[in-house]
């Protein structure tokens, strides 16, 4: 959807037939690609699978509410009112639709949904054959999913929809001069559920007051995960020294090699720190190359042993699903991302009460601006920048305290968006 979004710019989306252009057109290309893509392969694939899911699956009479995430980060903003309405509405079952493989392949067996497949593509009669299928009761998009077939067609066939834990800038193409027609979609939504009071001002300029400030619901979502954290034994192991030199552990995740060209020298020259590192890409040349990097010693995850990780400075993660609970044991965290397309999720780091720091692209990242003005986190852009801040920290125990517990605070300042949207919906 983000890819889509980017082609959007470049159109004048001022009519119907344009924009069904442009989505046969991208269809068109997604198809060309699956022979030499993956993830088109996917997509094709798991599309061309939807309406025989949906025709097995689907009870008649049954009533569903529909939930549409682009990805696996937009499901896990929406998995919090996923669990709430499955305890607390059982009359209701779930139907939960992904656009990218990434996120249907993490989450197809996902129990908190009675049924889960890909979207087709926004093209008219394939809108018309899944709503056929689907009939929902309610539909409900995260975040960032305006498919202009499909809300129209929802709104024809008087099914309430909403959108939750959306954020609005004045950049988007809906407040564009040329895209104002793309825009009315947002007329066309029964509530929209926003993040923040600057998404709420745009919209009412531009006359659209069906709306509330709810807040993220990813605060939640974590919160979650903090309540229900793991121990690692691995890690327990690694952290028990058999010295009594105090090290401080800095906890580095999903990082890119921008971010390592940063974090890894300072490591390799600062002994008083010990270095958990979980990269965004996992395959084995891209582990052997940390190694390669790292000049203390090192170890794998997925090849640690009682007696190796209490030699080793360095513990590298090597395997999925960890590093929500990981970041438990950190003292200083840096979430990775900021040099390329946007940082990762820094509220996973933050909620154990650690400062985070992360790279400078985070500008549509509103927790990121959030966490810096609350006196938990930092941007950085350089190598010195980052090793005064953990220079600091090493050497100001009670300036890593005071960070780390406004990290915390901000987190839980910001909880209650789950229950906000639920009152909403079935007027509580």
């Amino acid at each position: 959807m983000r890819t889509f979004a980017k082609i959007l710019d470049f159109f004048i989306v001022t009519r119907k037939k344009m924009y069904n252009n442009i989505i046969r057109l991208y269809a068109f290309a997604v198809k060309l690609a699956a022979p030499f893509k993956k993830k088109a392969a996917k997509i094709i694939s798991g599309q061309r699978n939807t309406l025989s899911i949906l025709s097995e699956k689907i009870i008649p009479g049954a009533k569903y509410i529909w939930f549409h995430a682009a990805s696996s980060g937009e499901f896990e903003q929406g998995r919090p009112l996923i669990e709430k309405i499955r305890k607390e509405k059982p009359e209701y079952r779930i139907l939960l639709t992904f656009f990218s493989p990434s996120g249907y392949e993490m989450r197809k067996d996902y129990e908190g949904a009675d049924i889960v497949c890909y979207l087709p593509f926004d093209k008219p009669e394939l809108v018309e054959k899944f709503l056929d299928a689907a009939n929902p009761a309610i539909a409900i998009f995260i975040k960032y999913e305006f498919w202009k077939n499909y809300i129209n067609s929802l709104k024809r066939r008087r099914i309430p929809t909403y959108i939750i834990s959306a954020i609005f800038r004045p950049n988007q193409i809906f407040f564009r001069p040329y895209g104002r027609h793309y825009g009315r979609v947002l007329e066309k939504f029964d509530w929209l559920f926003v993040q923040d009071e600057n998404s709420r001002i745009l919209l009412e300029k531009y006359n659209i007051r069906n709306v509330s400030v709810s807040g993220d619901t990813r605060f939640d979502r974590v919160y979650e995960i903090f309540e229900k954290r793991k121990e690692i034994p691995v890690v327990e192991r690694f952290l028990k020294r058999n010295d009594d030199v105090q090290r401080l552990v800095l906890i580095a995740g999903s990082t890119w090699e921008k971010d390592e060209e940063l974090l890894i020298p300072f490591f390799n020259a600062h002994p008083e720190y010990l270095f958990i590192i979980a990269p965004h890409e996992m395959g084995k040349g891209r582990v052997e190359r940390l190694l390669e990097q790292i000049k203390r010693p090192a170890i794998r995850y997925s090849e640690a042993e009682s007696g190796q990780t209490q030699q080793a400075d360095c513990l590298i993660i090597d395997n999925f699903g960890l590093l929500s609970s990981i970041y438990r044991y950190a003292d200083v965290a840096y979430v990775g991302g900021g040099f390329g397309v946007g940082i990762h999720n820094i509220l996973e780091a933050a909620v154990y009460g650690v400062p985070v720091l992360f790279g400078p692209n985070h500008k549509k990242a509103r927790e990121a601006d959030g966490l810096i003005e609350a006196g938990g986190g930092a941007a950085v852009a350089t190598a010195g920048e980052l090793a005064a801040i953990l220079n600091n920290y090493s050497a100001y125990k009670n300036l890593l305290a005071a960070n780390g517990q406004n990290s915390g605070d901000y987190v839980v300042k910001n909880l209650g968006a789950t229950d906000r949207i639920y009152a909403k919906l079935f007027g509580l």
